[in-house]
């Protein structure tokens, strides 16, 4: 669609094309509010500027509540712009002349998002997005189909189009996808059978299941470092924190001159390594 701009000149979100955006989207008797004086736009969850001839995303922080964001059609060359966007559910950038999936980090929220009909050669930068449901990236200039597996990673990931991209055209790519992506009810608008669940499952388990035991590694440590973080906190809040391990005996003693002149006699030092650890085994 955007080869239908190349004689207009591109624009930049200003007040006035939020404003008029802001009356066409509000019901008619809010709008003609909207046209009598400035309306609280705190108030508005859902925006449009569709077909508008946008080059840059630009002036959209004050929308701090907005649910639905509607980009489609336009010129845009870069996602930028969204990070005050913090609510949104929905996001449409479609054809536009995108060519990174970037600047979408603080949307953690986001359920629905279509980048369709762009310039993307590559999956990236979407770690934040677990509440991610709903990806559109087809028509775009995805060759390398291992990239898919990034995608592993979008736990609530259930629909997803990539039709159109260049290695949708290799011998099993649907059975691919599938094996990689187990979690997915729809790929490229059609119904992932159980039948294809298991053809994919059993092609392509060589592949997989080092991927499986590698992730439930990341994900034990990770379950790990959390509970470490839970009982420091824990601690803190009762003002004993670091009193489970060595860190007090060696508070203790790390400004004893004292205990220092010990270390010089004969046996003290590895008498001095070994104490902590027994005192912490036996009174822990």
């Amino acid at each position: 669609m955007t080869q239908f701009f190349n004689n207009i000149e591109p624009n930049v979100i200003d007040d006035e094309m939020l404003q008029k955006a802001i009356e066409e989207k509000c019901p008619e008797d809010l709008g003609d509010i909207a046209r009598r004086e400035s309306i609280n736009i705190k108030v508005v969850t859902e925006i449009q500027f569709s077909f508008k001839n946008i080059l840059q995303i630009a002036n959209l922080w004050p929308l701090e509540n907005l649910t639905k964001l509607q980009l489609d059609n336009n010129v845009i060359e870069k996602i930028e712009g969204l990070e005050s966007l913090v609510h949104l559910v929905w996001l449409d950038l479609s054809f536009n002349n995108i060519e990174v999936i970037e600047g979408l980090d603080t949307l953690v929220k986001l359920q629905d998002l279509s980048l369709y009909n762009n310039r993307i050669s590559k999956i990236e930068h979407m770690d934040t997005l677990q509440e991610l449901q709903i990806f559109s990236i087809g028509k775009n200039n995805l060759t390398i189909l291992e990239d898919v597996i990034y995608l592993r990673r979008l736990k609530s990931l259930q629909t997803l189009n990539l039709s159109g991209n260049a290695f949708c055209r290799e011998e099993h790519y649907r059975l691919f996808v599938v094996a990689h992506l187990p979690s997915l009810v729809y790929l490229d608008f059609k119904l992932v059978r159980n039948s294809t669940r298991e053809a994919a499952a059993l092609k392509y388990q060589h592949l997989t299941k080092p991927l499986e035991q590698e992730e439930a590694q990341v994900l034990a440590l990770q379950e790990a470092e959390d509970a470490k973080q839970k009982e420091l906190e824990y601690q803190q809040a009762a003002f004993v924190e670091y009193l489970n391990g060595p860190f007090l005996y060696d508070s203790l003693h790390e400004e004893d001159g004292e205990a220092a002149k010990l270390v010089s006699l004969p046996g003290v030092e590895e008498l001095l390594q070994a104490y902590p650890s027994w005192v912490w085994n036996n009174y822990s």
